[in-house]
């Protein structure tokens, strides 16, 4: 493996109107949300609104990580209480046959250094993956055409979004027997009805890793939920099929994950800007700097959903200066995310604030 690059802020480029298409992107989540808090009452995220497990972990950062893994959040060996959100990406509730990407939030708490902006006051540091390797575009101006599309779809016949996702995987599944595979099928409702837990998730775009730059997984790694990868889950008139699959998993059995980092080795083949490209793991592969432990519990339950669904927020602007988020998709983010917190804390009247457990 090549030497990674040391990082700089030389590595980012802020198009000149950026920031329209930020006020453009806050302004289409907020539609969505509108649009979801008049049909049910209650504010929801305008993105991954629906999660199917709430797990509390912990986060066990190994001794003896060589110095270029050794950054941040992975600096010294310690174990961080956590908790894990698992969810789908659409911005409104849809029947889980309504099959799209799935997402994997991990919250970690008690960690001590230098803060990013506006997270100044917290001791959390946030991953925010989906289960694919790259962003479905480039940058956030392509996405804001995306999103578009998406808020004009939301709550809208969810019979007809049922059937399609079933043509959809057929298609898909079709495609992938001879060796394809279609992002835009996947995202659009095509993914396998596949259980959650089995996923290999991603960050998709990049951070600051300490002195370099990194894109980072979440990898099952126990047997348990490594015999769940490609597992299909019955969902035949079971609407919250993927949440039932994570709760009876999780009734009898624990759990471990692999939290893994793609250190940049070459700007041209591991752009920061552009998050549609796969960064080639021929030339930097995913390698172990943490592990994440669940034991068995309820994975899912009123009151889970209340303090975490209702009184958390995940966003990768909650960590720590060391795992800056970088390109333009992240830089979006800052502000939408912010938006959707302040939406659902006003329209809810609930407080969201960082937990503040301590590291052991």
């Amino acid at each position: 493996m090549s030497s990674p690059l040391p990082y700089t802020p030389s590595v980012e480029v802020v198009e000149d109107d950026e920031p329209h298409t930020i006020q453009e992107l806050v302004a289409t989540m907020t539609k969505i949300q509108e649009i979801t808090y008049q049909d049910g009452g209650h504010a929801i995220r305008s993105v991954h609104a629906k999660s199917h497990g709430l797990i509390d972990v912990e986060v066990i950062v190994p001794d003896g990580l060589p110095s270029e893994l050794a950054q941040g959040l992975f600096a010294r060996p310690a174990t961080y209480p956590g908790v894990m959100r698992y969810s789908t990406i659409p911005g409104d509730m849809l029947d889980d046959n309504v099959s799209t990407p799935r997402g994997l939030a991990l919250k970690v708490m008690g960690v001590d250094g230098q803060r990013l902006p506006g997270s100044e006051d917290a001791t959390t540091q946030d991953l925010v993956m989906v289960n694919g390797p790259v962003f479905s575009v480039p940058n956030a101006k392509k996405f804001l055409g995306t999103l578009k599309q998406l808020a004009g779809t939301t709550d809208k016949a969810p019979g007809l979004k049922k059937a399609l996702s079933t043509a959809l995987q057929g298609v898909e599944k079709a495609l992938e027997a001879v060796g394809g595979k279609s992002a835009t099928l996947i995202a659009l409702g095509g993914h396998p009805e596949t259980n959650v837990l089995g996923e290999t998730y991603y960050t998709q775009v990049p951070v600051r890793y300490g002195d370099y730059i990194a894109k980072l997984s979440i990898a099952p790694s126990s047997a348990g939920v490594k015999a769940l990868t490609g597992a299909k889950v019955d969902l035949a008139d079971k609407p919250d099929g993927l949440r039932v699959a994570v709760v009876d998993f999780f009734t009898t059995n624990g759990a471990e994950w692999e939290i893994r980092a793609q250190l940049c080795t070459d700007l041209a083949k591991m752009p920061v800007e552009d998050a549609s490209v796969q960064w080639p793991e021929e030339d930097s592969p995913y390698v172990t700097v943490a592990r994440i432990v669940a034991k068995p519990q309820s994975a899912w339950d009123a009151a889970k959903s209340a303090a975490i669904d209702d009184g958390l927020a995940f966003s990768p602007w909650h960590g720590l200066a060391a795992h800056r988020p970088l390109g333009s998709v992240m830089r979006a983010r800052k502000q939408t995310y912010e938006m959707s917190k302040r939406f659902r804390a006003e329209h809810n009247h609930v407080t969201i604030e960082e937990p503040t457990r301590t590291a052991a």
